[in-house]
């Protein structure tokens, strides 16, 4: 267990170097630039340049980026929050993503899991139909076109939640559903699936036979088994989850570090590009990196 545990760091760290390598050349690659405008001073903007190392070679502003990063400067935001730490922007804006995440990936778990647990002992019945076009319906809508028809249904015509900013208890409500809907029926889907296939195997026949109880069987025997694609999924989806949706965030105008980061990418911020695709990749690397050390965990018959 030790040894995987290493192994799996070591190519853990090897690919964020690789995240943050082509990041940081295909930005400098791409035409464009923080200061580029019809009315802006040649000089102004060469003096810039100058100013923040964008006027050297690639592979030194490369060098020189990953000698900073290893001592924990990440620079200086350029246009969307002009001279502030990118680290300060992060840290600033991370807890009020994560708030939501955690709400919404908590009402996830506790929904989809259950449902996809419940649909599966009843396959083939009226509620078993319904969740799976329900479900299907909700994963294949666009999340944009979700919360923009949450926000006119609840928002506009019946009013009676606030359509932008975090201000209060109701101000939560569309968000984080915003974001749990995908989730939710994604687990839900994927829990009942695996479940059916736990459930023929031949050691639930056999718990049958000896007169165990349905909630036994189901809940001790199956779901353990079938959580591991399950726990496999997971992994991305609290990466995901936790980061905050860009597309809520934006549509919400909730100031949070998915916002953040589309608004660096339109305005060629740089360093807080940078930044946040480290920060995003670094999460998504660890959610990962627990995920597959959990399956020992989960089933001791897997060998690591």
């Amino acid at each position: 267990m030790m040894r995987y545990a290493v192994r799996r760091l070591i190519t853990s760290v090897l690919t964020l170097f690789l995240v943050i390598a082509l990041t940081f050349f295909l930005m400098q690659i791409v035409p464009g630039g923080p200061f580029l405008g019809e009315n802006v001073n040649p000089e102004i903007t060469q003096r810039l340049l100058e100013k923040y190392g964008y006027d050297q070679p690639l592979g030194t502003q490369f060098v020189n980026y990953m000698k900073a990063l290893f001592q924990g400067d990440m620079g200086e935001s350029m246009v969307v929050k002009m001279g502030d730490p990118v680290t300060d922007v992060i840290l600033e804006r991370f807890p009020t993503s994560a708030t939501l995440g955690l709400i919404a990936l908590a009402i996830a778990l506790v929904l989809g899991i259950p449902l996809g647990v419940f649909t599966a002992n009843r396959h083939g019945s009226l509620f078993d139909r319904i969740f799976i076009f329900f479900s299907s319906l909700f994963v294949s809508i666009p999340s944009f076109i979700m919360t923009i028809a949450l926000m006119l249904i609840f928002g506009v015509w019946l009013k009676l939640l606030p359509i932008a900013y975090l201000t209060d208890f109701k101000s939560y409500i569309m968000p984080v559903f915003g974001m749990a809907i995908y989730p939710m029926c994604h687990l839900g889907r994927l829990t009942r699936t695996s479940m059916l296939d736990v459930t023929g195997q031949d050691y639930i026949r056999t718990a049958k036979a000896k007169g165990l109880s349905g909630f036994k069987i189901m809940f001790k025997h199956a779901l353990r088994n079938a959580l591991i694609p399950v726990v496999t999924s997971l992994g991305p989806t609290v990466a995901g989850i936790l980061t905050g949706s860009f597309v809520v965030e934006n549509v919400f105008a909730i100031n949070g570090i998915g916002r953040f980061f589309i608004q660096s990418i339109s305005s060629r911020d740089y360093p807080l590009i940078m930044g946040t695709t480290i920060f995003f990749a670094v999460l998504l690397i660890a959610c990962n990196y627990v995920v597959d050390l959990l399956y020992g965990i989960i089933d001791p018959r897997i060998k690591l």
